[in-house]
């Protein structure tokens, strides 16, 4: 999820155009206009605070050495040059840091789209255990997701706010009616939902074949929840055979190798129109069958894995365009949730639409008009020539791979929610990363580089900046809880100064004033100036800095859901997490390939971090003024 070299920029295939950030007019675009643009912070602030938080992940040897190659990099004037070409950049784009931070963390990233960048989301899983269940309960999805359409079309979306100030809501007009198209050295994305004929069809999928359903009738309104039903039905009943192909895993393979069979692919006019209407469709559903049944307490890390990657070639991986945007996923035994493609949106815009969703679904439903005769959904065809069919076989090995290596734990810890944190006036978010801190170190006897992302949409087309979790306070804190010699009393001062101190650090990165954004701009300045790569960048502290081991992120939702994503190192994790007023939801990954890592020795450890911290506070209840 976080590439960041700098390449050359590769054009897409000639018959679609670029992904642009849309214009638009009306209200949208007056708000958007009245956005400030994100600031370029003060270069010696931005270092200070760099040195400082390298202290706690690195030898004090190492920081010593650093702190001269900042140094350095301060009065050789080499710092001031390229301040000034970010600042220059900054007065004549909309955002600074928009387009690169597009290309370095999405398009220009190599790994493949599943497990390494896409997130998944599990929703509660539902009721109905059959085909009619199933089918029901995905076309008053689709509904839903039309309901949240028209308010994106209508630009009547509510504007969000944080902290009392307007967000930017650029976002929510990206996840629909877009796709990313590989390239051989960057992708790109394309959007058609501001084509002069905006897409009217959705993609269905089930038993690997692919089908194009209109959700609008000729008049523009959008089909009925029975209306969409009668067409799933239609597209089930004509794809019962499961001897086809599973053309979409070609989408899972490494970036290189899918750009290549993707030319390959839309060689044929008839592939190359079935593509085309997967990348305009407005989203997809994917009709899974059965997850393979599984002890209950391993039921949510099973879901899981199918959402991220659909359970291999053999199950419902096939299922699946992993470039699309959305792709909303059913299966028949009441497991649900999406898998969506990172480059168009962070986790909050797709939370919004799913809580949206599931609050429609609950609605009682309409009494329909008798239906009208809807004309059969079509189902797209594709060539496979023995190329292809290579190409399929080695993305089904390469995806094989990948899923056996992935190691993933889904928990909801019942103790206590946010409630509790917030009624010993502590920030729910600060107290459940420090919890993790608590685990890591607990573990591993260190503490390490921590991602946690912080939104930027109070700027512009902002996206996100990092809280680094690990601090001189969380170190100060972790080290001492399980220290004897340290009274109970100076640890619950401990924690509270961490907590502080993590709060402190969110509030600045949502302010646009934290360093990591700002040292990957001056980074991809000196490339852009065709300087040499000032020494700061080239040191160890550098990587070590780089290197996050736990990648984190709250994505708080209304509903009992939670979303996940892989480790972005091969030695680390991915943790996610949703807190509720009285539960918690996380979810954990790592790769089996790493001796030292484990998800659920990790989400253990956490659990026991939580309740320790709780008995802590507990224990020495503040005075009452």
């Amino acid at each position: 999820m976080l590439a960041f070299a700098a390449r050359a920029v590769v054009k897409p295939p000639g018959f679609l155009k670029p992904f642009s950030l849309m214009k638009v007019s009306g209200r949208f675009k007056a708000h958007q206009d009245s956005l400030p643009r994100l600031p370029v912070p003060p270069l010696q602030q931005s270092l200070d605070h760099y040195l400082k938080a390298l202290q706690p992940i690195v030898s004090k040897e190492e920081w010593i050495q650093t702190k001269q190659l900042v140094e350095e990099f301060q009065t050789s004037g080499v710092g001031e040059r390229l301040q000034k070409g970010l600042e220059r950049r900054a007065k004549k784009s909309e955002n600074w840091l928009s387009e690169w931070w597009l290309k370095t963390a999405y398009l220009q990233y190599r790994q493949p789209l599943v497990i390494h960048s896409n997130p998944g989301l599990m929703l509660p899983k539902q009721d109905f255990v059959d085909l009619q269940g199933q089918l029901r309960f995905a076309a008053r999805l689709i509904e839903g997701v039309l309901d949240f359409k028209a308010m994106i079309d209508n630009e009547t979306l509510p504007v969000e706010y944080l902290g009392g100030k307007p967000l930017c809501m650029n976002q929510y007009y990206q996840i629909l009616s877009s796709c990313r198209v590989p390239g051989p050295k960057q992708d790109s994305v394309v959007n058609f939902s501001k084509v002069k004929k905006p897409p009217l069809h959705i993609t269905v999928v089930h038993n690997f074949q692919f089908f194009e359903l209109d959700v609008y009738h000729s008049d523009g309104t959008p089909l009925t929840a029975d209306q969409i039903f009668v067409q799933l039905e239609k597209i089930w009943n004509s794809s019962l055979q499961t001897n086809k192909e599973p053309v979409g895993i070609l989408t899972s393979n490494h970036r290189n190798s899918w750009a290549k069979a993707y030319n390959t692919l839309i060689k044929d006019k008839v592939n190359r129109e079935s593509v085309r209407s997967i990348q305009q469709s407005i989203f997809a559903v994917c009709l899974d069958r059965p997850v393979p049944r599984v002890a209950d307490e391993a039921y949510r890390s099973h879901v899981a894995g199918q959402m991220l990657h659909g359970g291999g070639g053999q199950l419902n991986s096939g299922n699946r365009w992993f470039d699309k945007t959305l792709q909303f996923i059913v299966a028949e035994d009441g497991s649900c949730g999406l898998v969506y493609e990172h480059a168009a949106a962070e986790g909050p815009p797709i939370i919004s639409l799913l809580d949206h969703v599931i609050e429609f679904t609950k609605k009682p439903e309409l009494v329909s008009p008798p239906t009208v005769p809807l004309p059969m959904p079509r189902k797209l065809r594709f060539n496979i020539t023995p190329e292809i069919k290579k190409d399929i076989e080695k993305a089904k090995q390469n995806l094989g791979i990948m899923i056996q290596d992935l190691d993933i734990t889904v928990m909801v810890f019942h103790h206590f929610g946010k409630d509790f944190p917030k009624s010993e006036k502590l920030s729910p978010d600060a107290f459940i990363q420090l919890a993790l801190q608590l685990a890591y170190y607990r573990t591993y006897g260190q503490a390490c580089a921590t991602y946690e992302s912080a939104s930027l949409r109070a700027f512009h087309l902002g996206r996100t900046d990092t809280i680094r979790s690990a601090t001189v306070e969380s170190l100060a804190f972790v080290r001492a809880m399980d220290g004897s010699s340290v009274p109970e009393h100076q640890k619950v001062e401990l924690l509270r100064r961490a907590v502080q101190a993590h709060r402190d650090y969110t509030d600045r990165a949502i302010r646009g004033e934290a360093f990591d954004r700002h040292l990957l701009g001056l980074r991809l300045q000196a490339v852009e100036d065709l300087v040499s790569m000032p020494d700061i960048f080239m040191d160890a502290s550098y990587a070590v800095a780089m290197h996050f081991k736990l990648s984190t992120s709250q994505v708080p939702a209304k509903t009992d859901c939670v979303m996940f994503f892989g480790p972005v190192v091969p030695d680390g994790y991915g943790v996610c997490y949703n807190p509720r007023e009285a539960h918690i939801h996380f979810s954990v990954s790592a790769y089996n390939s790493c001796a030292e890592t484990s998800a659920g020795r990790l989400a253990r450890s956490l659990e026991r971090a939580l309740l320790d911290m709780r008995a802590l506070l507990q224990g020495h209840p503040r005075a009452k003024l």
